[in-house]
């Protein structure tokens, strides 16, 4: 490939924690790059502030021949002001010739803009958040809508969501579409992404798994299956460690990964990208032709979400399918996925590519021990024995979760590697968040007077459908209706649930969380109580997906007849202690449940309460969800 066709920014510029003291602004570059970065503020060209981009303060990683990831953290002192629009550019050093960031990507500054801008909030009054965007969905691009809040707020700052947080799936891993496949290991090639050598695989690299037969459309045979568990999937035999449906074009290597967030993200590989569909079978070409419909649709609204991410902190947490599906489910699915080498490696892969391109921009500091060990000998020297020991150290981290200093303060739960296990079976579903994390969780929220916890699942969810996996659970197959709610495990709901009732605990939660797809809202208080807590959960699922709009009809209304706020059921449920009302969709009917693509936007008063919950749509509608109260009066 020849160099000087390669874009020199191949994704990004992403900004990632951002506050007073500290920006964090995350790309991947076809080499490393070096320069400056300088500060505006909206009243002219004076620069407020000004800082080398080098060594000091930017850590980056090779993965390919031509592929660079960089994080620059800068540390601000004096802070930044608050509430007030600042402008940022870059300009790089490349060929002995000064480039800026408009050179680069001139579709990255909104009209009338001269420069990339950012606005940090001193109290969050207005944020955006969603989860689980999938490339070839048939629906729109809702990160459509963020761009046009954005823009609709240039003029009025106070419009200026504070920040935007993305749920979990942010890839999906376990569902790839052949065109887009096909498309990765395009990139792979024009960027020369490293090659890597599998073990207890049939497979012995890259290059044989991109040459197969079955590389589309047919990974289900490729990929590792296990003895493990009699009851787990299947009766007896061998069967898949992966349980996707939708695993025949699921992601193996770290090199894919890597591509993959480069694709969904920015725009500027695809336009070296051609699709051919007699890259596939011909059993297969018809499916890849109907998809390439969908993605062609997708890739059509990346500059807008390229420019959204260049605009508003963003803060990322992971949910399965940014790894696989049924990501550490149970304590069996673990034990078959883990003691298997090739499923092991390929869990790691996406890890891996997690640190790098969502994880690392949360916290830095949080990940320093691994550049300073396994992540340092893995860049420098990509073997397969440090490639190894890079996963084992990753596997084991625990360090996912974070903070934010914000007000309210923000927490955000990793609810995929801290579980709680079931020693009665191993085939039932594991608690999302282990005894030492709910304490951990306790302690982080201990006097606040108000908390914006994120959950990527729902801590009140739909309670037919935890129903329906509590029946499933309990004949041994958890797995086949995703049966991971926070209530599936006893352990965890009890500690969770008194978490809510404690007296030092804050007076006012919002939850956050996705992962269902589809949307809805509840009101939450403690029965019996004058002096409760209020509880709001907030889901909105997904950016670009949706749930079986039939099926989510009936459980809709089997869940409004059967667990209405005074039923009788709701004794036999383990939140019997809590009056959970839904929130009404306006213009819904009697729906309470929104399966339409959309993403969350929550307005906060300063006491730490929703004002407002709307799901915003690609195509300009906006969806409010409205309490009881307010529908009465209306």
């Amino acid at each position: 490939m020849d160099e000087n066709k390669l874009p020199v920014l191949i994704a990004g510029p992403i900004l990632r924690r951002s506050l007073p003291g500290q920006i964090i602004i995350w790309w991947i570059s076809k080499v490393q790059l070096k320069g400056r970065l300088t500060l505006f503020t909206d009243q002219g060209d004076q620069p407020l502030f000004s800082i080398p981009v080098n060594n000091s303060n930017t850590k980056v990683v090779k993965f390919g021949k031509y592929a660079y990831v960089h994080l620059l953290d800068v540390q601000l002192n004096p802070e930044l002001p608050v509430n007030e629009k600042i402008e940022y550019d870059f300009t790089f050093n490349l060929k002995n010739k000064t480039i800026t960031l408009a050179d680069l990507l001139p579709g990255l500054v909104y009209p009338e803009e001269k420069r990339p801008f950012f606005i940090i909030k001193n109290r969050i009054e207005r944020l955006l958040h969603g989860s689980c965007r999938n490339p070839h969905h048939p629906s729109d691009d809702s990160m459509v809508a963020v761009d046009r809040e954005i823009m609709n707020a240039i003029g009025d700052t106070d419009k200026m969501p504070a920040l935007l947080m993305l749920t979990g799936d942010q890839i999906y891993a376990d569902d790839v579409a052949g065109p887009m496949l096909h498309a990765i290991h395009q990139t792979i090639r024009l960027l020369g992404l490293y090659d890597e050598i599998f073990e207890d695989s049939a497979l012995r690299s890259c290059c044989t798994l991109y040459s197969s037969p079955d590389t589309y459309y047919g990974r289900e045979k490729i990929l590792p299956s296990t003895k493990v568990g009699k009851r787990w999937f299947n009766r007896g035999g061998r069967h898949p460690v992966f349980t996707s449906f939708f695993a025949h074009n699921h992601l193996i290597t770290f090199a894919e990964f890597m591509a993959m967030y480069i694709l969904v993200w920015s725009k500027c590989m695809w336009e070296l990208i051609e699709f051919n569909s007699e890259a596939v079978q011909p059993s297969f070409r018809a499916e890849y032709e109907n998809q390439k419909i969908e993605i062609e649709k997708f890739i059509a609204a990346l500059p807008a979400v390229q420019r959204v991410f260049a605009h508003i902190p963003t803060y990322m947490i992971f949910d399965d399918h940014d790894i696989t599906d049924d990501w550490n489910l149970t304590a069996q699915w673990e034990k078959a996925a883990y003691s298997n080498l090739f499923s092991r490696r390929i869990i790691g892969n996406g890890l891996m590519a997690y640190w790098l391109c969502q994880g690392w921009g949360n916290a830095p500091e949080n990940f320093e021990p691994l550049f300073s060990g396994p992540g340092s000998l893995y860049c420098n020297h990509p073997s397969r024995e440090n490639h190894d020991a890079l996963i084992n150290v990753l596997l084991e981290f625990r360090q996912w979760h974070y903070d934010l200093p914000t007000n309210p303060k923000m927490i955000v739960i990793d609810s995929r590697t801290r579980r709680w296990r079931s020693k009665k079976r191993l085939s039932n579903p594991s608690g999302l968040l282990d005894r030492n994390g709910l304490n951990e969780l306790q302690q982080g929220m201990m006097d606040e007077k108000a908390v914006i916890i994120v959950a990527p699942a729902p801590i009140f969810g739909v309670k037919i459908i935890e129903m329906i996996q509590n029946i499933f659970s309990f004949f041994g197959y958890p797995l086949l209706v995703d049966a991971e709610n926070w209530m599936a495990h006893k352990g965890t709901a009890y500690q969770l649930l008194q978490i809510f009732k404690n007296m030092r605990t804050p007076d006012n939660f919002i939850i956050l969380s996705g992962d269902v797809h589809y949307s809805f809202g509840y009101d939450v208080v403690l029965r019996f109580k004058d002096n409760s807590p209020h509880i709001w959960q907030i889901t909105s699922s997904g950016i670009k997906n949706e749930f079986p709009g039939k099926i989510l009809k009936w459980l809709d209304r089997l869940n409004r007849w059967l667990y209405a706020p005074y039923s009788p059921l709701n004794i036999f449920t383990k939140r019997r202690d809590m009056k959970i009302r839904n929130r009404i969709p306006v213009g819904k009917g009697l729906d309470r449940l929104v399966n339409t693509s959309g993403i969350g936007l929550v307005q906060i008063n300063d006491r730490g309460e929703p004002l407002k919950i709307f799901e915003l749509y690609a195509n300009s509608r906006r969806l409010e969800f409205i309490s009881k109260k307010e529908s009465l009066s209306a």
